[in-house]
C-alpha cells in the first residue's frame, strides 16, 4: 500500500462525487429531510429528543452504504476499476481511497445532520454534541466501509440495492430501538452484540440522556473496529479483473 496513490485514488473519487450532484442531494439533504418528517409529525412533545439522536445515527449509514455499494459497482461495470487495477495500484490502495473520500462525505453529512437538528428543529441533547457528531460521522463511516464490502457480492446496482435488506435490516431489529436488548431472548442479544449499529444505537441513546466519553468509549471503540473490518473485507474481496 502506498500513501500517494491512495491519495491520488482519494481525489479522483472527490472530483466524481463533486459533479454528481444527485449524489450530494441523497447523502446531504435526504436525511434532513426524513428528520424533518419526524419533528413535524411528533411538534410539541420530546419524541424528537428521544429518538432524534439514534435517527441521527441510523440515517447516516443507511444511505452511505447504499450511495457506496453502487458507486463502487458503476466503477467495476464501466471498466474503470479494471483499467485502474492494470497499473501498479494494489488493492487497499483503491479500497483505502475510496474509504476516504466518502469518510470526508459523511464528514460534511454528519456535521449538517447534526446542526440541522439542533439548531434548525431544535433536537435536545443531554450528552455533549461532539460526541454526537463524533457517533454520527463514525456511523456514516461505517456505512461505506460495509458498501465496500457488500459491493463485491453484487454484479448489477439492483443487486447492490438488494443487500441493503440483507446486510442493514437484521441489524435495525436487534439494535435496541424496537426492544430494549436485555429484553431479547439471549440468541438475539448476542447477535445484537455481533452487529455493527448496535453500538452506534447505543451510543446514541447514553448520550440523549446525558453520558460523557467515559460511558460511550467502549461502543465508539467498536463501531471503529467495525469499520476497520469491513475495509480490511473489501480489500480481501476486490479482485482484479472485474468480469
Amino acid at each position: 500500500m502506498s500513501l500517494h496513490r491512495t491519495l491520488v485514488t482519494t481525489a479522483r473519487v472527490l472530483r466524481q462525487l463533486r459533479h454528481d450532484r444527485r449524489t450530494i442531494a441523497l447523502v446531504i439533504v435526504l436525511p434532513c429531510l426524513l428528520l424533518s418528517i419526524v419533528a413535524w409529525m411528533f411538534s410539541g412533545t420530546p419524541t424528537l429528543d428521544h429518538w432524534g439522536p439514534m435517527l441521527v445515527g441510523m440515517f447516516p449509514m443507511l444511505v452511505m452504504f447504499l450511495v457506496t455499494s453502487v458507486a463502487m459497482l458503476r466503477e467495476r461495470q464501466s471498466g474503470t476499476l479494471e483499467r485502474l487495477m492494470t497499473l501498479p495500484v494494489g488493492r487497499a490502495d483503491v479500497v483505502v481511497g475510496y474509504a476516504l473520500a466518502f469518510a470526508l462525505l459523511a464528514t460534511v453529512q454528519g456535521l449538517v445532520l447534526v446542526g440541522f437538528t439542533t439548531w434548525v428543529l431544535g433536537m435536545d441533547v443531554a450528552g455533549s454534541l461532539g460526541l454526537v457528531v463524533l457517533v454520527a460521522v463514525l456511523d456514516a463511516v461505517l456505512g461505506s466501509a460495509l458498501g465496500l464490502g457488500a459491493s463485491a457480492l453484487a454484479r448489477t446496482e439492483f443487486q447492490a440495492v438488494q443487500l441493503m435488506p440483507a446486510v442493514i435490516f437484521p441489524q435495525l431489529l436487534v439494535c435496541g430501538i424496537l426492544m430494549p436488548r436485555a429484553d431479547m431472548p439471549q440468541a438475539l442479544e448476542w447477535f445484537s452484540r455481533a452487529m455493527p449499529l448496535t453500538y452506534g444505537i447505543e451510543s446514541m441513546q447514553q448520550l440523549a440522556l446525558g453520558a460523557a466519553w467515559a460511558d460511550v468509549r467502549g461502543a465508539i471503540g467498536a463501531i471503529a473496529l467495525f469499520v476497520v473490518g469491513a475495509i480490511v473485507l473489501g480489500v480481501v474481496t476486490l479482485r482484479r479483473r472485474t468480469r
